[in-house]
Parts: C-alpha cells; structure tokens; sequence
C-alpha cells in the first residue's frame, strides 16, 4: 500500500532518497533475519524531510555543542537513523549496516548513545527518548539564559524526535510532555507516527482517547497531517519552528510498512523481517533495483550535502565565539568549562564539617553540602519530585525554573519521579549540566527504568534518595525502603554510597561530582545520626575507596561492617566487645561498587580472608555475603517495616549492638 497522490508530488531524487531509506532498512533487518521495518519504511518520508531540510548538524563533529538533537524516541526502529547516519556521512559504513544487530557491531538492536556517533540517545524502552528531549530542551534553555547575548545566540537548537503509539502510551511520557507544556518548551518539534497498530494489532484495542486533545490540554501545540505528504510536512514543521511559547506535536498519519504489498497496515510488519519474496515484491512497487543495499549516486551526493552544509553552519558558529570570546572573555571561558566537563578551581574545598557532639540527619547535612557545592560549581541544576523540604535538596539563594524564565537553580518537577530520571537523563545527555533529583528511596523503584538507562549509557547524573530504610518511621512499610538499597547495587554501572554521617556526606557528593563516566545514588537518612569525630576514627576521605578503617586493632579478630546510619550500632559493638578484651576492627563500608574497584591488596588489608566477619544494615541480606563471607553473619532485616517511632523498630527488628555483639561472639566461639 502506498500513498500514490503524495508520491507523485515528489521529484525523482526525492522519491529515491526516501525509497533509499525504506530499502537500507528492509536489507539490513533481512540480513540480520531481526527486526522492525514497519517503523522505518513508514516514517522514511518525515525524517529524510527532518534530516535534509531542518536538521542542523556536522556530521564530522557529532558532539558540536550547538547541533539540532535529534531522538528516535521508538528505538526499535533504529535501522532508520543508522541509514541517515550513513548517508549523511557519520563515522558508520556500508559494513557497519551490513552487520545490523550482530556481535560487537556499531548497529545494534536499538540505538546506543555511548556505542555509535550521532545517536543522541539510548532508546527502546518506549517512552524513555520523548523524555529525554524534554530534558534536553530544560537544559538548552538554562545554558541560554546564561551564555546568549544580543547578537550571540551562543546556544540556539531545536530537538525533534520520532515518537511512536508506544511512547504515548507508556506513562512516563504524560509526565514530561505536561511539564514540557508548563514550562513552554517550544524548542520541541515532535513528530508522532500515528500508523494505528502496534504489535497485538489495532491501537484501537487499548488505545482510544483523542491524543490530539490530550496534548492540547498539556498546553502543546498540534497539528495534523499526512505523514507521506512532503507539503504538508514541511508546512508543519515550519510552523512549530516560529512556536515561540509551546512545544509542538505533529501527529502525522502514515502507514506502517509503507509499499509492502501484504504487509503494510498490518502488525506483523512491526517487529520482523519482511522475507526475500515480500521483499521482492516490495522492489516490484517501488520499481527498486535487486541489489541489496544499494545506494543511488545522486542520492548520496544529496545526503553528503549534510557534511558540507554542517561544517559551514558550525563554522560560523565558531567565527561568532570568537567575537564572544573577545567582548564577553569570562562568560566564553565558562560556557567552555561547563561544556568539557571541566570543573572550576577549589570546587571542593571549604565544605562543611560535621563536628563531634552534632548529630543531623544526613539528607540535611547532604543539603549543606550541596548548597555550597552549588555556588561553587555553577551548572549543577536540579530538584525534587515535589519533596524539596524533605530531600534538602532546594539550592538557597536561586530561583525556580518557569516559563520565561530560566535563570534560576532549583527545578520543580512535579511527582513524576520517573519523569524526573529520563529527564535528568536528557539534560545529561545535552552536556554542559551536571543534573541532580530527590526523591524518597522507596520511590526509586518508580525511576528504575531511567535509572537503568543513565547506567548503560554511563552518564553522570546524581540520585538522592533520602527516608533510606526503616529509620523512616511512623510512615510505615508503604513508605521504609528495605529492598532498594540491594536492588540499587544489583544495577552494572550504578555508584550506590550511603554514607554515615555527614563527614562522609561531604565526600560522597564529592565522589558524586567527580563521577562523570556514571550515575551515583546517594542513600541517605531521615533521621539523625552522630557526626563521628574526625580527630579520633579515620577521615571520611576513606569513602572515595569504598571501604575503609574506622577504628580498631590492626591484628582484629573480628570485623565489624557497618554503612549508613548503622555504622554508629557497629561502633557501639566494638566498644563492647572492646570492654570484654575482644580485639575488633570497625569498617565503613558506604559503597560497595567503590571498594570493588580498588586493588586486591587494598581489599585483602581491609578484609582479610581468615578474620570473620559481621555486617549490619537496615535492608536485606542480599548481597552482603560476598564480603562477609560463608564464615561470618549479617544484622539485615527479611521482611518490611511497620509503623513506629524508629528507634523502637531498630529494637523490635533486632537492629541493636546487642545483636551484633552475640553475632560476633557465636563466630567467634566456633
């Protein structure tokens, strides 16, 4: 099926440069035997019209600070933006195309951001890239209302996105788009493939409610067009670029599998190859050439336009920075810091310290901390999920992001915590932000997906997660995180730190900080806990290695482990089994991912194999066995929490020294 009115619009090289995307996509899906094409070959005629006309990029400099971003939010359709990246000269050849999904290709399932040049994203998990241009675009407008001047539009960029019935279905899409319509994103072009199947078949089944209106209602602005009529398109996307106060939506309606002749309007062309004698006749349509992955030579001058066209638009923006440069000197040198990551000098110094004889909860020493890091390190830009009072996590002296007016600190994101991690992830993403969120920790399960992804793509986005366990309180079970710190630590890549006091508070968000390659949860209390004194136990620096001596006898025979607020039980045991002539050494163990990276001689001093061990921490056991080992035991907790004061759980749930100290007494007697 094929839209024969639109198509004979269309001059030659047009209609081959489009047909050039749907069969690149049709081969490589074939040839891997694995796949989407429905997606590709329906949505071929919006993105090379995205791609040719509106995209500004280099395709020699894919991080170019001022590029269009562009996401394909339905990832699974990611034959499509690796026959663009090819075409328009990106690093990934005919080869790479050729070995679609395959080992240790460029090309794989769906688009990875740390894996292939020119992909903004990592997408498939639907929903996930609507959100992150939302926060692409939150970070845009921050670094604008800082570096632009009159004359100097240092930061000037749209993000347009391909999303799909998927994306609009999945919740976590709700929750950007309308804090995207709050906040009037206008930098936001989406365009929606609104081909009306889905797997299961007609989104009809599940997927009824007026989406135009919807959006409408989030304060967006929508049109409606025919997804295989280049005018229309064009005359769309030209209107959502003079949108000054809403982001725009295109709902474009286009046919899934476009020009398959028993394939297209159907769901089986959604998500496997179409097979050599669909393909054939596919070709007959389109009246394309048997070769597989074959390529036009005119067509590929047309696209190569993009590379010439690119390292024009970038150098003109370089020749601008440099008259920026000369008339705004410290404004140029900054714009350059925050967008290489570069930190400013003494950015760690001067924080606070947590004397002995204080105690404070270390969700409020972390707000401290990060009060003074903030005015220090200018680009770090974050919020709570509508939890600022509680999380601390509101910066002192700065104002709220709001339409019109980006030149605050603090970002208000409503509840929507998993909107707020893809999110974070997108303002990552964008670079020059180093993006920080809070919420309660039982509420990460909310986030999880995002949190996943920020790990995959090994980007440095800062998690605080305070209320960490049932020293929350009379909130009761619904609201005590008991799983979630060892859920947390089964996520690769993921720095999860709980620090003990706010000493090591203080150097977990200067690890946090200094974590670029990843993301870092910080898990921290509700209630207070004692600030150690720094001139008795070892330094709180200790934390940057995971693990460390907190006291205790170099020759120990037994080893108390303690993280969090129950590092203090754990100095309690010590001080009794100390009383009883039992020599005891004292570890703070605040993360696990952080120790495992130290070397093998460091991790034998703290934890020597032949000495025992006992650790104690509110959560599961789950985990902790690695390093206690099959002779030593753990203080967890197997079951959820209850509603009461804390310290009267801490005593029912068996959380005490006593405890500790019969644990490491019955070891010890074996």
């Amino acid at each position: 099926m094929i839209d024969e009115k639109s198509r004979a619009k269309l001059d030659e090289l047009t209609r081959k440069s489009v047909d050039t995307l749907r069969f690149l996509a049709i081969d490589g899906i074939q040839a891997a035997n694995s796949g989407h094409p429905g997606l590709p070959m329906g949505m071929a005629d919006v993105a090379y019209i995205i791609w040719t006309k509106y995209l500004k990029h280099n395709p020699e400099n894919p991080k170019w600070p001022d590029r269009d971003r562009f996401v394909l939010s339905a990832g699974h359709g990611s034959m499509l933006l690796y026959s663009l990246l090819h075409l328009t000269g990106y690093d990934l050849t005919m080869d790479d195309l050729k070995k679609f999904r395959q080992w240790g290709s460029k090309t794989p399932g769906h688009p990875e951001s740390h894996l292939t040049g020119g992909v903004e994203t990592t997408t498939g998990p639907l929903g996930q890239g609507f959100c992150n241009g939302t926060g692409m675009a939150i970070a845009k407008r921050f670094l604008a209302s800082r570096f632009n001047r009159p004359g100097y539009p240092v930061v000037d960029y749209k993000i347009y996105a391909i999303v799909s019935d998927g994306d609009l279905m999945e919740g976590v899409t709700h929750e950007a788009a309308s804090l995207a319509g709050h906040l009037g994103l206008n930098e936001l072009i989406y365009v929606y493939d609104d081909n009306g199947i889905t797997i299961d078949g007609s989104t009809d089944l599940a997927f009824t409610e007026d989406r135009g209106k919807r959006f409408e209602a989030y304060g967006w602005f929508v049109q409606h067009v025919n997804g295989h009529d280049h005018e229309e398109i064009i005359n769309a996307i030209n209107k959502a670029r003079e949108e000054k106060e809403r982001p725009s939506i295109i709902m474009a309606k286009t046919i899934i599998g476009y020009g398959s002749p028993n394939r297209s309007g159907k769901s089986k062309v959604h998500g496997e190859p179409l097979g050599a004698e669909e393909i054939a006749l596919t070709r007959k349509v389109f009246n394309w050439p048997e070769e597989t992955f074959y390529i036009p030579a005119d067509v590929l001058s047309h696209y190569r336009e993009a590379v010439k066209n690119g390292e024009k638009s970038e150098k003109d923006w370089q020749n601008m920075m440099k008259k920026y440069d000369s008339e705004y000197k410290d404004l140029s040198a900054q714009f350059k810091e925050w967008m290489s990551g570069t930190l400013p000098a003494g950015w760690n110094k001067d924080l606070p310290e947590f004397k002995e004889g204080t105690s404070l909860a270390t969700r409020a020493s972390s707000g401290k901390v990060l009060n003074v890091l903030a005015k220090k390190v200018g680009n770090i830009l974050g919020g709570s999920a509508d939890l600022h009072p509680s999380n601390n996590t509101y910066l002192e002296g700065f104002t709220p992001l709001k339409k019109g007016d980006f030149s605050g600190r603090n970002m208000h994101f409503g509840i929507r915590e998993h909107g707020m991690g893809s999110i974070m992830n997108g303002m990552a993403l964008n670079g020059g932000i180093i993006p920080y969120g809070g919420t309660f920790l039982v509420f990460s399960d909310y986030m999880r997906g995002s949190i996943r992804l920020a790990a995959i793509m090994g980007i440095q986005v800062i998690y605080v997660f305070t209320h960490d366990s049932i020293g929350l309180g009379e909130d009761g079970p619904t609201h005590q995180a008991v799983e979630h710190v060892a859920s947390l630590r089964a996520i690769p890549g993921l720095t999860v730190i709980r620090p003990a006091d706010g000493n090591e508070t203080a150097q977990a968000w200067i690890s946090a900080i200094e974590n670029t390659g990843g993301p870092t949860a910080l898990i921290l209390t509700r209630q207070a806990v004692p600030s150690l004194d720094q001139s008795k136990f070892n330094s709180a620096r200790g934390l940057h290695r995971g693990a460390y001596i907190l006291a205790g006898s170099e020759r120990p025979e037994i080893i108390l482990i303690g993280t969090g607020s129950e590092i203090h039980i754990a100095l309690e045991a010590y001080n009794k089994l100390s009383e009883e002539g039992i020599g005891a050494r004292v570890v703070s163990m605040p993360s696990w991912e952080l120790f495992d990276k130290q070397p093998e001689d460091y991790r034998k001093e703290i934890f020597p194999e032949s000495v025992p061990k006992v650790a104690i921490e509110a959560g599961v056991r789950q985990g902790w066995d690695k390093y206690v080992g099959t002779k030593g035991d753990v203080i967890s907790i197997d079951r959820f929490g209850a509603s009461a004061p804390y310290k009267t759980i801490y005593q029912e749930y068996g959380l005490t020294c006593e405890a500790m100290v019969k644990a490491a007494k019955k070891i010890l007697c074996k």
